[in-house]
């Protein structure tokens, strides 16, 4: 959860990742208020601000949508990746913009740098958490980004999740973007085994590829 504001201002280098409750750079960001935004980075605030959860102003912007706010933030130096905690890595700006179906917020983060098939423990890549939230045009707009429609977790891909949804309208889009249709999970399972029987998807999936050729005369399998 986010935390209200308990804190003060403050004006420390860019590049810097600082503890702090949520702050009025926080406040901007989240609420799509870029004048104020604005008036805070000129101000000295620091643009990495990060609260206890390891919530950043940019976090907030992506994750309500705040095309403009967001690209303020890149624009003077936000972190576009994970915030890091020692090794572990919670959450990303793709990764919230993936979660809420803000695909106008992935431009701006993927040309400065931010890494489209990070993959967070988990959640695995931007890819899995959209799909998974089955915002179709957000998915859309990572594969038109470059994400690896194949990115595994744990043997976990797009297309398993979209299969476990029962959705032909992802499956769809991710064999049309070259999705290998018959990997396995850690589990053993491939997308096919984990679509409703006589479902569209299942149907889909069956003509993608998903369904073993049947054996011929005399060949040794």
């Amino acid at each position: 959860s986010w935390s209200p504001f308990r804190g003060g201002g403050f004006s420390r280098p860019a590049g810097r990742m600082l503890v702090s409750d949520w702050s009025p750079l926080h406040d901007a960001a989240f609420n799509g208020r870029v004048l104020a935004l604005q008036g805070l980075i000129g101000q000295g605030t620091c643009v990495n601000l990060s609260t206890l959860d390891r919530v950043s102003p940019l976090h907030g912007a992506c994750a309500r949508g705040h095309l403009a706010c967001a690209d303020l933030l890149i624009q003077n130096g936000a972190n576009r990746g994970a915030n890091p905690s020692g090794s572990d890595h919670t959450n990303s700006p793709i990764h919230r913009a993936a979660a809420k179906g803000h695909p106008e917020c992935m431009d701006p983060l993927v040309r400065h740098g931010a890494d489209v098939d990070q993959v967070i423990e988990q959640q695995g890549s931007p890819l899995h958490v959209a799909c998974s939230n089955q915002h179709l045009s957000t998915v859309r707009k990572l594969l038109e980004l470059g994400a690896c429609v194949n990115s595994s977790v744990r043997g976990e891909s797009p297309l398993h999740i979209a299969a476990r949804l029962s959705s032909p309208e992802l499956a769809s889009v991710l064999l049309d973007h070259g999705a290998a249709p018959s990997p396995r999970n850690w589990e053993g399972k491939r997308p096919l085994d984990l679509a409703p029987p006589d479902s569209p998807v299942e149907r889909l999936l069956r003509q993608g590829g998903s369904e073993p050729p049947a054996p011929q005369p005399g060949l040794r399998l």
